[in-house]
């Protein structure tokens, strides 16, 4: 599983013109699932993120954690995080994980996030406009495998 968390002043998620989330300080969160995740990864995963200390203390140190800012979260899924393009220039989304299974592990993603702060999000497999102010900017690659 990948995660790429950035932190934001706010982010808003658009699906046919109609916001299905928005934050306002806090994390932008894109997953993607790989054929070989497991839900023990997505669980560590979500854990992870949710400890995150990615925020700025009273001394500018990175030190906090979006709980302990009162920060939310805008989750994404995004098939793509698992595109290749070693021998190609248009991606291989064969690692990518089939999509019902994906989208129990973005539901099992969101709901374990969730034990640690407020979670908007996008609707699972739509097309979606993200904007975001990010805050830094400050983003990092969360790669199951590493841990």
């Amino acid at each position: 599983m990948r995660a790429v968390v950035s932190r934001v002043d706010s982010a808003v998620c658009r699906v046919d013109g109609k916001i299905t989330g928005k934050i306002d300080k806090g994390m932008l969160v894109i997953v993607g699932f790989s054929v070989e995740d497991t839900e023990e990864e997505v669980i560590k995963t979500a854990s992870k993120v949710g400890k995150l200390r990615i925020f700025p203390d009273n001394d500018g140190k990175i030190s906090k954690s979006a709980p302990d800012i009162g920060g939310s979260a805008l989750v994404i899924s995004n098939f793509t995080l698992y595109g290749r393009v070693k021998r190609t220039n248009r991606p291989d989304f064969t690692r990518s994980c089939p999509a019902d299974r994906a989208n129990e592990y973005f539901e099992l993603f969101k709901k374990e996030l969730s034990a640690h702060l407020p979670v908007e999000t996008g609707i699972f497999g739509a097309h979606m406009h993200i904007e975001s102010l990010n805050d830094g900017p400050v983003t990092l690659i969360i790669d199951s495998e590493e841990f």
